[in-house]
This record gives structure tokens, C-alpha cells and sequence, in this order.
């Protein structure tokens, strides 16, 4: 008779809640709204993961991640014990105490290193469960929730993928979960909890319909509803972070997915599921599963506030990392500011445009040292092209542009139609082969047919190590495009409006040099999923290839020069753009084109190589060889399919500055700043400086946090071992092991050598040669780039002719840094 009157009442709660409040789906999609896309491996960019919080003050999300989450946003005690009086000095931590407005002693700050921290955490209702006294030699609910949920997420997504526009192809995820879960008896089975199954069977068949019952069953008020929901995504925050992507990639096309709120139902049906099982299974323990749940929503809203106030003197010691890093940078940037001034001279022999990537600073230098009419340019490195590439013979279109942007104009090569057959005949044996070794009823024959095939492709791999490029980049490619936009044929006036707000924008639309050359870049190595990762993230996670070569055919073209010296830019007739390749693992060039460079240029070359390679083997542990023995090493790195660590990316970087570079020329930077060229004079309507401020910075601040996130928290924000890597279903992303949540973020050996960190977990330092007034403007109207300055994401210095540095916070200007 009681289970009679619980069903009813059950069914009057139901009966009671069919629809969502409005008050409700808004607080819902607050917590939909706050996980950040992670991109597919084979397009693979940097990330800030917090970047959906971006509006509330670093520290504040901060405080709340560590709440609901346990998740960290910063450093260890551990670690900054490990940098105390080495890189961090006594008068960093007074500054920094200062600056917060804090009035800690040194040693008040040492002995905070000391104590222990025992603070409470939410725990959702899986948590609460495990913690019961019957489950102590039983699975954790939170791993078979993850397991789950992670599995179904790799199936689903992986038959959907090639099925059409986000928008539509993923409707039903939670139904389809639904469906899938009822008919899983295994479940019950693996968690020895006999009649689980039934309470799937009882679950609304809409996800919004399931969310208003366990609302109202689960007591939560309305302004816990975003907490608790957010707390229930950073449990699976990695497929989360995927399911952000494919709502990033409708919002780029103007359109919207319910994706994230069925994710988030299926996370909720779970806790539903656990609620009411332990309420017919065991009334003992539901009774103080009842009372630890009600204890917690009651001070859920004083839990952020605790974790905040713990951390105020943690964050006394990042900020105390960050001064000791800006004091030494500052001194360089002054000292150069009083020594150097711009010298008028004659166009340069050599002019070099390269991507602004931290490792084009080393590159960059090393090609200067050599002659003083080399001039080096830095400059987004998908050189202001908003493309995709699509190769002859595919239906493969790749986006070419930083991940904020959307392309407009697609390019294709033009191909000789002998070359275009042939390609596409390989390409159509390569898609049986694929789809044969894809399917499992041909999994074990597969295996049969070819092991000894595979197995003398490892040992050849091994004894003679080749280069793996991307199979994109590896179909046949030139130095003549076509270009269209939305199937159109761009006209010669769209092509001349391209070519010259690129050329603008770079500088170079005066003095030109008889050779400029336009510098992408890419990595080389072998069985690494998070290859795209060590390529230009500009590019979409691609190599700057393509980007270059588009360009140097532009502005190669004479019909687009004749429309140029009409807007007033004359390119001289001797002058030639080439296209070049820097290997960011090798520091090794690779020029395109008939003509090439001169005999002059490439020694030129070849010695910036071997002085980078020379400068970047301190770190790679290379540093006791030299010449052929050296090169041989990191050659052989680049190949060898077991090497984890080679090359260390963007690791370190830790500046953005906006400059001539005149005003940098000759410093050291030590390969960790993104040096963009900008000369205000040349920027009457400050279009350009707005330009740089809303996508090249907002590009380093993803890659700065996704650095730091990946240190900080590598379980939660890093990818983990790559050694245990297993790709989810070719590019999604990876799982570490067989299972478990989806990976997100850098490798631990992107990031330590075993020994020690090899990236300092810093947030970016932008430097920007302009009037205050004009970066003040900019700031003004431009409300993302606000939210990153006043909630502190990112540091703003104005850095002005005289050598003065002031920082920019909350409207107002700061001498003191």
C-alpha cells in the first residue's frame, strides 16, 4: 500500500510540472552558456576554457569552479614553494599584496604555504551515494555515470558526424540516450543494484519534461538552479566542451541547438535515477542521503564566497609571478625605448612577414642578426585571408581562420585535369580501405590481412623515420588559385579590396622590399593526435601553407597590382611575394613558386635555422650537440613515431605586444611573446588597433589560458598522458585509457619534461604602442575586450614612445604596474 501512495503522489508531482518556468530555462541556460567549445583534433585550436565566464572577475570563477567542481584555476601551495626566493623575490609579494588591495605580511604569505586547506565542496547526488556505508567494496556511481555517458557520447556522435547541419542532425540526443539506456541490462548488473533498470523506464520522455520534475522532486529553488546545473556539466565537462563546439559552429552559421540542454538532461536523469532508487532500495540510507542533500543546497550559496576568501592569498602569489615576470620585462622594453630610434633609410634588401606566434620571435631574431636590411613583420598568421581550402577531388572543405571568425571565400587549386583524375581515383581507394577497416564485422579480418603489413610498416618507421604530414596537406597543391564566395568567382575589384586591407594592414603598402617573403608555419610529427595543436592556431589548427600561397598569388597577380595602384598602393615591378614554409620543429624554410629566392636569401635562411635550432636545444636537453649532430637530432625527432615531446609549441608564452618593430628589434624575448607589427600614426580611424585588439589578442588570450588551464588543472583541463591516448572516433578528441570523460586541453608532456614545468602558468601581458586615448576608445566599444581587461583575464600596459609603461584597469590608468 505505501509504494501504491508514493507512485501517486509521484505521478501527481509529474502531473504538476510538465513545462519549465521561464525563470527556470533561463537559469538553465545560464549553466548551458558556461562551458567553452573544444575543437576536433584534426582542427585542432587553443581554447580558453573559461571563456564563456568571461564576464564575471577571474577570481570569482575561480572561487566557484573550485566549489562545484573541485576543479583548479590556480597553482598548487607545492609549486610555488618550488619558485619562492629563485624567480620570485620578497618585494613581488608586497607589490602583489598592494595591488590587491591586501595587507599580508611576507611571512604571513610563507606560512599560508604551510598550513592545510580543508574546505567544503559541493557533491552531487552520485557523490552523496558513493559516500553511503553500502557501497564501500562497489563501483563509484561517478565513474559508471562518466563511463556511461562518455560511451553513448563517442556512439552517437560518431554515427551523426557526416549527416548534416548541427542544427538538425543532433536533435534527440537525450531521447536516443533514453532509448538506449532502457535497453541496457548491463547497468544493473555492473552495480549489483537490483530493479535500476525501472527507474529509466519511468523517466519522462522530453528532456525538458525530466528537468521540470527532478527540479521540483530535488527541491531546488530557482537561484540554485544554474549552480546545480553547472556543477552537473563540469562533471562531464569534456564532452560538454564538444557538445559547446557544435552549438559554436551553428552560431557561426546564425543558428541555434537545444544540444546542450539534452546533454545536460541526461547528466540530470542520472541523479533522478539515484534519488529514487535509494528511495525504494534502502530508506536508511535515502534518509541520510535526504538530509546531506538538503545541508548542501542550503549553503550553496555561501560555498563560492568560502572557496574566494581561501584563495585571496593564493592568488597574492600568482599575481607576485606575474609582477616578476612584467618587472624584467619592463626593464627591457624601457631600456630599448631610451637606446633605439627609428631610422630612416632606404627599402630594405629583405622583407619577411611571419605569423605572430611566440616561436616566430626566436625565428624572427635570428634572421635579423644577419644584416641589417633584413626587416621582419608580425602579423596574424592566416595573413587576413577569411578562406577555406578545398582540394581537387574532395568534398573536403577546411576552414583556413582563427576559430572566431567564419570564412566567406573558398580556394581550390588549379590543377591540371591529368592530376585532378588521379587524385581522385586515390582518394576513392583510400575511402573503401577507410570505411573497410572502419567497419567492425571486418575488425578481426582486417587484422588478419594486414598485420604483417602494419608490423613491417612499424619496424620501417622505426629504422628509417619518414615525415607524416596531414593527408590534406599531402594532396597535390600550386601556386595558382581559384576563389569563390558563395559560388561565385571573386572578380578582380573583390581581389584588389582583399589584397590591399591585407597589405594595409601589415605595413606593407609602401617601401616595398625587391623580395617579401610571407612566412606560415607548421610542426612535424608522428602518431600524435594533437598534432593540429603545434600548428597555427590562426589557421583554424592548420599549417599556414595555404594561407601564403593564396596570398603571394595575389598580390603576384598583375590585374590585382593595376587595381592596387588605383587605391594608391604601387607595388614595384621587381618586386616578388613568396610563399614560404617555417618548421617550427626543425626551424627549417621551405620556399614555393617558380622563382624562389636568391642564392643570398637562402643562406640567409639556412643560418637563422641553425641559430634558432641552437637556441631552442636548451630546452629539448639538446644542448650539448652542435651542427650536423644537432640537426640530425631534431630532425629525427620530428619522425620518430615514439617520440612524446617534439617540439614545446607555445609553451611560456606569456606577452602580446603591439609595436613597430623598431621598438623591439634586438631584444631577447626568449620565445615567449606574440610581437604584432602596428604603427598608430598609420591609424587615423583606429580600425586597425581595433582589429588587433578584438581578434589577434582575443587569439592569444585563448592560447595564454589554455596554457595555463592545462597546468593548473591537467585532470580537469589537460588531456593527461599521451602515451595512454585512444582517438575517439578519428577526431573528436581523445579518451586516456578506454574510457572515461572526453579529453580536453594539452598533454602533461606538452607542458613538463619529466622534471619540471616547461610552460610558467602566467596570464598574458599586452603591450600596446598607441595613444592612451585610442586604446581607452577601443576598450569603450568594444565589450569583450573589456570584460578581459577589468576582470582581470588578461593584463593591459600602454607602452608609449618615451619608454613609459601604465596599465589600464577599470577605465582608469595606473602608473604604478
Amino acid at each position: 500500500m505505501q509504494k501504491v501512495t508514493e507512485y501517486i503522489k509521484t505521478d501527481q508531482v509529474t502531473a504538476l510540472v510538465a513545462h519549465l518556468s521561464e525563470k527556470q530555462k533561463d537559469e538553465l541556460n545560464k549553466a548551458c552558456n558556461k562551458i567553452a567549445p573544444t575543437w576536433s583534433l584534426d582542427e585542432l585550436i587553443a581554447v580558453n576554457p573559461w571563456w564563456e565566464m568571461r564576464d564575471e572577475h577571474f577570481t570569482k570563477v575561480s572561487a566557484k569552479l573550485t566549489a562545484l567542481s573541485q576543479a583548479h584555476c590556480l597553482m598548487s601551495k607545492s609549486y610555488f614553494q618550488e619558485v619562492w626566493m629563485e624567480s620570485l623575490l620578497p618585494h613581488h609579494l608586497q607589490q602583489a599584496s598592494e595591488d590587491l588591495g591586501q595587507e599580508y605580511t611576507v611571512e604571513n604569505l610563507e606560512r599560508y604555504l604551510l598550513e592545510d586547506d580543508e574546505h567544503t565542496h559541493w557533491h552531487n547526488i552520485s557523490d552523496l551515494v558513493d559516500s553511503g556505508r553500502d557501497r564501500k567494496y562497489k563501483m563509484a556511481w561517478r565513474d559508471e555515470i562518466t563511463h556511461q555517458i562518455s560511451q553513448f557520447c563517442a556512439d552517437f556522435f560518431r554515427h551523426k558526424e557526416s549527416q548534416g547541419a548541427f542544427a538538425e542532425t543532433y536533435k534527440g540526443l537525450y531521447k536516443e540516450w533514453l532509448e538506449t539506456t532502457r535497453q541496457d541490462k548491463g547497468i544493473e548488473i555492473l552495480m549489483a543494484e537490483d530493479g535500476l533498470t525501472e527507474q529509466f523506464l519511468d523517466l519522462p520522455e522530453t528532456p525538458e519534461d525530466l528537468l521540470a520534475e527532478v527540479l521540483v522532486g530535488l527541491s531546488v529553488a530557482d537561484n540554485q538552479i544554474a549552480d546545480y546545473a553547472h556543477a552537473l556539466l563540469l562533471d562531464v565537462n569534456g564532452w560538454a566542451s564538444w557538445v559547446a563546439y557544435l552549438r559554436w559552429q551553428d552560431r557561426l552559421s546564425n543558428e541555434e541547438n537545444g544540444l546542450m540542454l539534452d546533454f545536460l538532461a541526461i547528466r540530470v536523469a542520472w541523479e533522478w535515477v539515484l534519488w529514487r532508487h535509494q528511495k525504494e532500495s534502502d530508506r536508511a540510507v535515502f534518509n541520510e542521503l535526504k538530509v546531506m542533500w538538503r545541508h548542501q543546497m542550503n549553503i550553496l550559496p555561501e560555498l563560492a564566497e568560502i572557496h574566494e576568501a581561501a584563495q585571496a592569498k593564493l592568488w597574492v602569489w600568482q599575481r607576485a609571478s606575474e609582477i616578476a615576470y612584467q618587472s624584467s620585462l619592463h626593464q627591457q622594453l624601457q631600456h630599448v625605448s631610451k637606446t633605439s630610434d627609428k631610422v630612416e633609410q632606404q627599402p630594405p634588401v629583405l622583407q619577411a612577414a611571419f605569423c605572430i606566434d611566440v616561436r616566430s620571435e626566436v625565428i624572427r631574431r635570428a634572421l635579423e642578426s644577419q644584416d641589417a636590411g633584413i626587416e621582419t613583420i608580425g602579423f596574424a598568421g592566416f595573413f587576413g585571408l577569411p578562406i577555406e581550402y578545398q582540394p581537387v577531388g574532395t568534398d573536403v572543405s577546411r576552414p583556413q581562420l582563427p576559430g572566431l571568425l567564419k570564412s566567406g571565400i573558398k580556394v581550390t587549386p588549379i590543377l591540371p585535369e591529368t592530376v585532378k583524375n588521379n587524385t581522385k581515383h586515390t582518394l576513392n581507394k583510400k575511402a573503401r580501405w577507410i570505411e573497410w577497416g572502419n567497419a567492425p564485422p571486418a575488425t578481426f579480418s582486417m587484422v588478419e590481412a594486414t598485420g604483417l603489413i602494419y608490423a613491417f610498416k612499424l619496424l620501417r618507421n622505426t629504422l628509417f623515420p619518414e615525415n607524416h604530414p596531414n593527408p590534406v596537406n599531402h594532396l597535390p597543391t600550386t601556386d595558382e588559385f581559384e576563389l569563390t564566395q558563395e559560388g561565385a568567382q571573386l572578380t578582380v575589384g573583390q581581389k584588389v579590396d582583399l589584397a590591399a586591407g591585407i597589405l594595409h594592414a601589415m605595413g606593407l603598402d609602401h617601401d616595398l622590399a625587391e623580395t617579401v617573403m610571407l612566412v606560415g608555419h607548421g610542426s612535424s610529427s608522428c602518431n600524435n593526435p594533437h598534432a593540429a595543436g603545434l600548428d597555427c592556431g590562426a589557421c583554424g589548427g592548420q599549417t599556414g601553407e595555404i594561407n601564403v600561397r593564396v596570398l603571394a598569388f595575389l598580390l603576384n597577380d598583375m590585374s590585382v597590382r593595376k587595381g592596387l595602384e588605383q587605391k594608391g598602393i604601387e607595388i614595384p615591378d621587381h618586386t616578388r611575394f613568396i610563399a614560404v614554409m617555417h618548421n617550427t620543429t626543425t626551424d627549417e624554410f621551405t620556399c614555393f613558386g617558380p622563382q624562389g629566392v636568391n642564392e643570398k636569401i637562402k643562406n640567409w635562411l639556412w643560418r637563422a635555422t641553425e641559430l634558432a635550432r641552437q637556441e631552442r636545444a636548451t630546452r629539448l636537453g639538446l644542448s650539448h650537440l652542435q651542427g650536423q649532430d644537432l640537426q640530425e637530432s631534431v630532425q629525427r625527432r620530428a619522425q620518430d613515431w615514439s617520440q612524446v615531446r617534439p617540439e614545446w609549441g607555445l609553451s611560456n608564452n606569456a606577452a602580446f605586444i603591439v609595436a613597430p618593430r623598431y621598438r623591439t628589434k634586438g631584444l631577447d624575448l626568449d620565445g615567449r611573446a606574440f610581437l604584432h607589427d602596428y604603427d598608430w600614426a598609420q591609424d587615423e580611424d583606429l580600425s586597425l588597433l581595433t582589429l588587433i585588439m578584438t581578434a589577434p589578442m582575443v587569439v592569444a588570450n585563448w592560447i595564454n589560458l589554455q596554457y595555463y588551464a592545462s597546468v593548473c588543472d591537467n585532470h580537469v583541463y589537460g588531456s593527461g598522458n599521451k602515451v595512454l591516448h585512444n582517438v575517439v572516433d578519428g577526431c573528436i578528441g581523445v579518451f586516456e585509457g578506454n574510457g572515461g570523460d572526453l579529453r580536453i586541453g594539452l598533454p602533461m608532456q606538452s607542458l613538463h619534461n619529466g622534471e619540471k614545468w616547461m610552460h610558467e602558468p602566467l596570464r598574458l601581458s599586452v603591450y600596446i604602442d598607441a595613444p592612451k586615448e585610442a586604446i581607452a576608445k577601443v576598450v569603450a566599444e568594444n565589450e569583450v575586450v573589456r570584460q578581459l581587461i577589468d576582470n582581470e583575464w588578461l593584463y593591459c600596459f600602454q607602452w608609449d614612445r618615451s619608454g613609459t609603461i601604465e596599465r589600464y584597469l577599470n577605465q582608469k590608468w595606473l602608473s604604478k604596474n
